[in-house]
C-alpha cells in the first residue's frame, strides 16, 4: 500500500499551522488547502514544500469543502493513493500514527475511516482547554463516526461521495453515516494520534463554539433523523428541551405562576447531578467532572440558539456561512 497522502485544512492559523506541516512524516503527497485567510497562510504552507490550494471565496467556506479540494489535489499529485490522512490545521500529527492506522485499515478490508486518541497540547492553559480534552476521549474500537483528523480509505470516500460540502459543521459524523450504509465502518485506535490546540481563552469563544454545534446537530437531524439510525434526534431533542423549553416555561410562567415556575429550572442541577456521577464513575477526577457537567449543562442554552438559527435560516432559504470560534464577530 503506498503512503497516504495528507490533506490538511486552516483558516489564520498561524504558529499552529506550522507545527501542523512540520511534524508530518511518513507521507506521500501533502496538501494544504486554505480557507481564506489574511495571516499568510498559503505562503507559510508553500515554503514548507506543501501543494496549496486556495479557496474561491465566491463560494462559502466549510471545511467539508476544503477537504473535498484537498483529496482532489492529492489524487492529481499521487494518483495511486488508496489512504488519505485529513487533518486540521491546529493539530500536529504524532509519529508512529500513520503507520498504525494504515495497519488498522489494512487488517478490515470493509473499515473505511481509522482515528486514533486526540489530546489537546495546552490542557491546563484554559478551562475551555481541559474542556475540549476531555471531549476528545473515546473508548477504542468500532466506532460510529470520526472527527476531522482520521485516515480514510479512498476508495470508500469516493464511494460515498465525500463530505457534504455545504455542512458548516458535522461533516464527519454525515460521511460516516452515509459509508457506514454501504457496509464500511469506522474504527478507533488506541493510539494518540494528534495534538490539538484549541487555544480557547474566553467564554465567547467557547459560547459561539457550542452555537456551531447546536447548529450541526439540527442540520443533521434534519438530513436523515428519518433514518433507522435517527441521526442526531435524541441529541436535538435533548437540546431544545433542556436549553429552550426548561427555560423558557421557567420564565413565561413566573409572573402567573407566582414564581412557582422556577422551580423547573431544579432540572439543571439534576442533570448535573447525574452528568457528573457518570463520569465520576468512568473514572475522571471530580474536579475534571465537576467542569464536564457544568458546561455540559450551560452548553444546552448556546446549542439551542444553533438550533434555532439553523430551523429559521431553513424557514428563510438561507444558508449559514462558516462560524470561526477564535474570532470576536
Amino acid at each position: 500500500m503506498s503512503r497516504p497522502a495528507v490533506v490538511v485544512i486552516g483558516r489564520n492559523e498561524g504558529v499552529r499551522l506550522a507545527r501542523c506541516l512540520d511534524a508530518i512524516e511518513g507521507a506521500g503527497a501533502v496538501v494544504y488547502v486554505d480557507s481564506g485567510s489574511s495571516d499568510g497562510s498559503p505562503a507559510l504552507a508553500r515554503r514548507r514544500g506543501a501543494s496549496v490550494v486556495e479557496l474561491d471565496p465566491a463560494q462559502p467556506f466549510t471545511a467539508a469543502r476544503a477537504r473535498n479540494a484537498g483529496l482532489d489535489r492529492a489524487l492529481e499529485l499521487q494518483p495511486g493513493a488508496a489512504l488519505v490522512q485529513f487533518l486540521d490545521g491546529d493539530c500536529e500529527l504524532l509519529p508512529g500514527w500513520l503507520e498504525a492506522g494504515a495497519r488498522e485499515l489494512k487488517a478490515g478490508s470493509r473499515v473505511a475511516v481509522a482515528c486514533g486518541e486526540v489530546r489537546e497540547r495546552e490542557r491546563e492553559r484554559s478551562i475551555y482547554n481541559r474542556l475540549c480534552d476531555l471531549e476528545w476521549r473515546a473508548a477504542p474500537g468500532p466506532a460510529l463516526a470520526c472527527g476531522g483528523n482520521a485516515l480514510v480509505r479512498v476508495e470508500a470516500f469516493r464511494q460515498a461521495g465525500g463530505f457534504a460540502p455545504d455542512l458548516i459543521a458535522g461533516e464527519e459524523p454525515e460521511l460516516c453515516l452515509r459509508l457506514r450504509r454501504l457496509g464500511w465502518g469506522v474504527v478507533r485506535v488506541a493510539v494518540v494520534m494528534v495534538l490539538h490546540d484549541a487555544d480557547m481563552t474566553r467564554f465567547g469563544q467557547w459560547w459561539r463554539r457550542a452555537v456551531r454545534a447546536g447548529w450541526a446537530y439540527a442540520e443533521g437531524a434534519a438530513l436523515h433523523g428519518a433514518g433507522p439510525e435517527r441521526h442526531w434526534v435524541r441529541e436535538s431533542r435533548s437540546i431544545l428541551f433542556w436549553g429552550l423549553a426548561v427555560p423558557g416555561s421557567a420564565l413565561l410562567l413566573a409572573w402567573p405562576t407566582g414564581g412557582l415556575s422556577l422551580l423547573l429550572l431544579a432540572g439543571w442541577a439534576a442533570l448535573l447531578g447525574r452528568i457528573y456521577l457518570r463520569a465520576v464513575r468512568a473514572g475522571d477526577p471530580p474536579r475534571d467532572a465537576a467542569l464536564l457537567a457544568c458546561f455540559t449543562v450551560l452548553a444546552k442554552l448556546p446549542q439551542a440558539v444553533g438550533q434555532l438559527r439553523f430551523l429559521l435560516a431553513r424557514a428563510l432559504g438561507r444558508r449559514r456561512r462558516l462560524v470561526d470560534w477564535r474570532v470576536t464577530p
